[in-house]
């Protein structure tokens, strides 16, 4: 395998080995400890892991039995964060966000099962925040310390104070690092929910909404499974430090919410791999019949959430699980310490309730109909796929292949899907083959909605797609990282973007859930004079470059991807590539939106299309004026 990344120093002497110390370090490679530093638009960008870190401190506080409230205020350009713990002790406050290797959770005594134990956290936000301030109260008394980049600006003496105990952390994310960043409020709302699920009895008060959750976990797949999709009653089990809710439903897929200590693992990890294992065995046992794990798993809907000592985490953001065997209970390993809790209380569950048992056997024997039904139809659909690679070029893969286990930036991957030759032949000329694959669409793709999964297999431009993405058997070997729609901002753009959403929604919904389908943003317009070319995405961005060009600019409108040179399509697919991330709001239910909208044509879609319409008439002459 080529290492892509090998590039040898010609000169390599004393003078290029340098030593940074913690701030530098931050400052100069935050990735490594907060991963992305986008602009907000993806649920992992940095800027929520700052969210994170500061909430975390304070979960931990309630989940050693103090304070059962936290206020958080969220702004546009800033944060602040204030429960109502112990406080951190005064005179220690400033090493606390300031010293690395400082912390109380070192001591295991104090925070046996907290979410952080290396003591970065706050490090991380103070060393990534244009302005930090921190206030701890502490009976009768308070002391503030303020940065700026992990800088001290002031440190105030203590301070009477008449306020609650507890740690209040006020940070601005520094907008040289984070540029032009924005919080979206659905990925914010998400991350809350999650800590008032997996913390019962924590009351969160932010901007003004309470949030908080009676049933925890059972709360958390009834919101996911809404009542008219879910096949039997959310099963709820739980004991001191393990916690699973699960349903069935009726759509494709498997869906999972994993968590350790109050984190949530998007990548999951050793406790998510055991509770899939330990769910089917379960199963089989209970059933006496030897079940295919995908006919047990398709359509599932569950979360599991632990609570161990030392947790192992493979990154600093702790989205994935290390841990093999447990702290303090005799090297237990996780799949036995998750495998004996589902055994024991699973079994039990569907023992006690036949009614429930019956659903699921009947569920788990319809999954198994439908996949020996198309077994046939994806025989021929492979054979399909042999002679489509053979004749139809539909696919310009890119050199990474993520069984590599040498590279650790799958992140980087992605699949453009184009409409046409000529918009995938620009992207094709200037993508870095590395991490860069082009699917070409032939027209639009059929409309998918109310299918079943035969219908991809049967549909040569679904079928080749999913197997580009390696999906057809699920998520879990995804070729690609990002999925990004590259089509024309037209109404054919939209509607072929439409279709592949429906696609992904109806047979892969958690591509969509996960964060990986995302559109690309292309600019619309090209302003520009002798000396400087200004490339717009919006009428407002035009109308600021023509002010700034002053003059009488000239003006382009891209009206296609295809009318983009290769030599300026490497502007917007490099480092600086805009991307928006498809996100579903928890209120919305994806079947109601798919029907209302992919569906035969309803009364209620007509009525909004009419009150929605805006005609030529009614747009400003300015914004009509023509443009070459």
């Amino acid at each position: 395998m080529t290492d892509f990344n090998n590039q040898i120093p010609i000169n390599y002497s004393e003078e290029d080995i340098k030593s940074l110390n913690w701030l530098e370090h931050l400052r100069l490679r935050p990735g490594m400890y907060i991963g992305k530093t986008g602009d907000g638009k993806s649920m992992d960008d940095g800027i929520y892991i700052l969210v994170k870190e500061v909430m975390d401190n304070a979960i931990d506080e309630f989940i050693m039995g103090f304070g059962r409230e936290i206020d958080v205020t969220i702004a546009p350009d800033h944060v602040l964060i204030r429960d109502y713990g112990r406080g951190i002790p005064l005179e220690k406050i400033q090493d606390a966000v300031s010293k690395m290797n400082t912390s109380g959770k070192f001591d295991s005594k104090a925070f046996k099962k907290s979410v952080g134990m290396n003591g970065v956290g706050l490090k991380a936000v103070n060393a990534l925040s244009k302005k930090f301030e921190v206030t701890a109260y502490r009976d009768g008394k308070s002391k503030k310390v303020t940065f700026s980049q992990g800088l001290l600006v002031d440190d105030f003496p203590i301070a009477e104070s008449k306020e609650k105990n507890g740690t209040q952390v006020y940070f601005e994310p520094d907008d040289m690092i984070f540029r032009n960043y924005q919080f979206i409020p659905d990925y914010l709302n998400d991350l809350f929910w999650n800590y008032a699920y997996l913390n019962k009895g924590l009351k969160i008060k932010i901007n003004n909404q309470v949030i908080e959750s009676k049933n925890g976990l059972k709360d958390l797949i009834e919101r996911e499974a809404k009542e008219e999709q879910r096949l039997y009653p959310v099963i709820h089990l739980k004991n001191e430090d393990i916690e699973i809710a699960l349903t069935h439903s009726n759509a494709y897929g498997e869906h999972y919410f994993s968590f350790v200590n109050g984190q949530n693992t998007t990548q999951g990890g050793t406790h998510l791999s055991s509770f899939k294992e330990s769910l089917v065995k379960t199963i089989r046992d209970f059933y006496k019949k030897n079940f295919e794990a995908s006919d047990i798993r398709m359509s599932i809907v569950a979360s599991i959430c632990v609570r161990i000592q030392e947790p192992m985490f493979e990154s600093q953001t702790k989205t994935k699980l290390g841990t093999v065997n447990l702290e303090g209970e005799d090297n237990l390993s996780m799949r036995s310490f998750v495998g004996d809790f589902i055994k024991t209380h699973l079994d039990n569950y569907l023992h006690q309730n036949p009614e429930t048992n019956d659903i699921l056997q009947r569920k788990i024997l319809r999954n198994e109909r439908e996949r020996k039904d198309m077994e046939g139809i994806r025989k021929v659909a492979k054979e399909s796929i042999k002679k489509a690679n053979i004749h139809n070029k539909k696919l310009r893969d890119c050199r990474y292949h993520y069984t590599d286990a040498k590279y650790n930036d799958r992140d980087k991957t992605s699949l453009f899907i184009t409409e046409g030759e000529s918009a995938s032949g620009s992207i094709t000329k200037t993508r870095n083959a590395n991490y860069q694959a082009v699917f070409s669409l032939r027209g639009k793709p059929e409309n998918s909605f109310g299918e079943k999964k035969a219908f991809v297999y049967k549909n040569e431009e679904l079928n080749l797609l999913q197997h580009s993405l390696n999906i057809e058997e699920g998520i879990e070997h995804l070729r690609y990282k990002n999925i990004i729609l590259a089509t024309d901002a037209d109404v054919d753009g939209m509607h072929i973007r439409l279709l592949l959403l429906t696609f992904f929604l109806q047979f892969f919904p958690e591509l969509v859930r996960n964060g990986h389908v995302k559109v690309l943003e292309t600019p619309l317009f090209r302003v520009r004079n002798k000396k400087q070319t200004i490339y717009c995405y919006s009428e407002a961005e035009k109308q600021a470059a023509i002010k700034k060009l002053q003059g009488k600019p000239e003006i382009t409108r891209f009206k296609g991807l295809g009318e983009i040179s290769p030599d300026e399509f490497k502007n917007f697919i490099g480092e600086d590539i805009r991307l928006t991330p498809i996100h579903i709001s928890e209120t919305v239910k994806i079947e109601e939106m798919l029907r209302y909208y992919m569906g035969s044509n309803t009364k209620e879609r007509q009525k909004f299309i009419v009150e929605n319409l805006i005609l030529e008439k009614d747009i400003p002459i300015e914004n009509q004026a023509l443009e070459s």
